[in-house]
């Protein structure tokens, strides 16, 4: 249906298979009752609720919570943290400063994008295997194509997030998915090539999101405040400090290659009448 018709449709009424509120009565969330069925479940539960529309145990949970615990880091060199930070200097507000510092998340070769990337990769190379095909020719087809997400760090090769991670989805019987596992032979391949090419965070937690049955989409909401945690700790100290003292760069640091200087000629007094 196009045109106006499209429209029609939808005029004077919003159907939706997600929730509504009935003002002074009660609230519907993924066709349950906020208040009176979903009143003692934990937030992560709730923000999962909404997004993929399945409800998910007591391990599962603990090992979602981990993955936004293990990488909220308050450091405002962070590129995400720093606009957390200059906010806070700039005296803006919270609400301000950490929806900039999220949008900032969004980057596509080290933010949001990565778990989107990786997560897609996992998925059909798991097709491709079940399918009979072989995981390395996978894997060299997709290098034709491009880069595979989720492998690789620019700072440091090794992430250290990597063992605590699978430390605790070892401890709760979650690390055994044949997503993660195609992860750490594509790191097996990919390190043959390069040392430098190891597994770093955005596949570890697509991979594991993969095996709870998440889809890209998914995936791409459900990562996006991995990192909110250390923001807010970024925004007050940097608004407890003097304002513009946060990362000031002088103009020593700056390489200019522009036209020369010009001498500019010492204005004459002018006599008066």
């Amino acid at each position: 249906m196009k045109g106006p018709q499209a429209l029609l449709g939808s005029a004077d009424r919003m159907a939706t298979r997600m929730g509504q509120a009935f003002v002074g009565t009660r609230a519907v969330f993924r066709g349950q009752d906020l208040h009176a069925e979903l009143r003692h479940l934990d937030w992560m539960a709730l923000y999962v609720l909404g997004i993929t529309g399945r409800r998910y145990g007591g391990p599962q949970l603990r090992l979602l919570h981990a993955l936004w615990v293990c990488t909220s880091y308050p450091d405002a060199r962070i590129w995400n943290n720093r606009t957390a930070a200059l906010a806070g200097s700039a005296r803006s507000t919270p609400g301000l400063g950490i929806a900039a510092a999220l949008a900032m998340s969004e980057a596509t070769i080290y933010g949001g994008h990565p778990y989107v990337s990786s997560i897609d990769f996992f998925i059909r190379a798991r097709a491709h295997a079940e399918q009979g095909g072989a995981l390395a020719g996978f894997v060299e087809a997709e290098l034709a194509r491009g880069r595979i997400y989720g492998y690789g760090r620019p700072i440091a090769c090794i992430d250290e997030r990597l063992p605590w991670v699978l430390g605790i989805a070892r401890e709760l019987e979650l690390d055994g998915g044949p997503h993660l596992q195609i992860a750490l032979e594509v790191e097996r391949l990919l390190v043959a090539r390069s040392p430098r090419l190891r597994m770093n965070y955005a596949a570890l937690m697509s991979a594991l999101c993969a095996d709870l049955g998440f889809s890209p989409t998914e995936m791409h909401h459900f990562q996006l405040p991995v990192f909110l945690a250390g923001m807010s700790p970024c925004f007050i100290e940097g608004a407890q400090r003097a304002p513009g003292t946060v990362f000031p760069m002088s103009c020593a640091h700056i390489a200019y290659e522009g036209p020369a200087p010009r001498r500019w000629p010492t204005p004459t007094a002018t006599p008066q009448p």
